[in-house]
């Protein structure tokens, strides 16, 4: 009998110290990309040695994996309880209730932190391939649970592309909730909710962006170009870490030296690959917002339609702003404070929009938020949509949230 208690109690502690350690890794990957945390961050902020870590936990790789399935689990959690509700728009309602107020939970610190799915593709290891496949059945369950009877209206493409911008949108809402207090976390939750059901157009205003000058998102093709696409798309895939000097040299065929030869440091390279983006939609606002454009819906609906064409076109793709998260304290504060002016002016063209009643009324910075995570995600958009290219991209995935989920597609 006394062993068996003191079996249950071993199993207890146990227990309690790996979900300690799940906690603290989470809460480092996160702030750090799953390259840039390391055993020895995770074990000295539950104050153990790295020994003691690796008793729980024998590689990184494991412990990531481990963080990943268990945020999964919890989104599987909200699904299962999402499904009760009677209509696909009920069940979308339903869904981001419950996932803000997790975030609510986790922002007053009575839930520990779950791990960003951002560097999901940088995973290394023997669990790669049950992480993946996860993954890939957590999207299947987010695409079924916003179908409904009527869909045979959508191809499959198209419901792959609605199905990537819902579920990049709610992973990009833990970014932005952030600025509200956690007890208006509910109110952001059915902004957001109204704007992915009822769409951004007022009556009347149909998804028809003038298109903008070929020019206008042009850049100079300077002699560090190279690097700086090469640099984007690595960060892209693999977090800013992940994104080695060697193997953005050998994604170009180059050796190091080269790579040192157009560029100081790999933070110089990465804050200027931000730069180069930033600059991107920053042309793009300005073209959409110049002369003849009437209508708030016509300068937010051009911008968008612009920057999701860019980014499969030759010229893309964008920097994700979720590799923001990892890159050195000494450059982020200036980085995060031009992202957050360039949505904020998406804002300005849906207060416009409002106004002159092009656009209905909503939240205005709740809605660049959303504008600005489509926008970004657009980059993955040929991992769900293969076929997806510069042509068809904007009315893929653009033209769903600003007509609404399950409005059906321009033809």
């Amino acid at each position: 009998m006394a062993e068996a208690v003191q079996a249950e109690r071993q199993t207890r502690r146990y227990e309690r110290k790996r979900e300690a350690i799940l906690d603290a890794a989470a809460r480092l990957f996160n702030q750090k990309g799953l390259k840039g945390a390391t055993l020895s961050d995770v074990a000295q902020s539950v104050g153990l040695i790295t020994t003691s870590v690796t008793y729980y936990y024998r590689k990184k790789e494991d412990l990531a994996a481990a963080c990943l399935l268990r945020t999964m689990a919890a989104f599987e959690a909200l699904i299962v309880e999402a499904e009760a509700a009677p209509t696909p728009q009920a069940r979308l309602t339903r869904f981001l209730e419950l996932y803000f107020a997790l975030l609510a939970e986790i922002a007053e610190g009575q839930r520990p932190e779950l791990i960003n799915f951002y560097d999901v593709r940088a995973l290394t290891g023997q669990h790669v391939q049950q992480v993946f496949d996860g993954y890939n059945a957590l999207f299947r369950r987010i695409r079924q649970l916003f179908r409904s009877q009527g869909d045979a209206v959508f191809s499959r493409p198209e419901q792959n592309a609605r199905a990537h911008l819902v579920f990049s949108l709610v992973t990009w809402s833990r970014a932005w909730v952030r600025r509200y207090e956690p007890e208006d976390y509910p109110r952001a939750a059915r902004w957001m909710g109204d704007i992915l059901i009822g769409g951004l157009g007022a009556g009347g205003s149909d998804w028809n962006p003038p298109p903008l000058a070929s020019e206008a998102l042009a850049l100079s093709e300077g002699p560090g170009e190279a690097f700086l696409r090469a640099a984007t798309e690595l960060v892209n895939e693999q977090g800013y870490h992940g994104a080695s000097v060697e193997k953005i040299s050998a994604r170009l065929s180059v050796t190091k030296g080269s790579f040192y030869h157009h560029n100081d440091t790999k933070h110089d390279l990465v804050a200027d690959c931000f730069e180069r983006s930033f600059d991107v939609i920053r042309r793009a606002q300005r073209a959409a917002a110049a002369p003849p454009a009437e209508t708030g819906w016509n300068r937010v609906t051009a911008s968008a339609d612009a920057l999701v064409r860019h980014q499969l076109s030759q010229h893309g793709p964008l920097l994700r702003y979720t590799a923001l998260a990892a890159v050195p304290e000494t450059i982020r504060p200036e980085l995060f404070a031009t992202m957050q002016r360039l949505s904020e002016r998406f804002a300005g063209f849906v207060a416009d929009g409002i106004a002159d009643g092009s656009m209905r009324a909503v939240d205005p910075m709740v809605a660049a938020q959303l504008v600005n995570g489509m926008i970004n995600s657009a980059a993955e958009l040929r991992r769900w949509v293969p076929e997806a290219g510069e042509a068809t991209a904007s009315r893929l995935f653009a033209e769903p949230l600003f007509a609404g989920v399950w409005s059906p597609p321009a033809r």
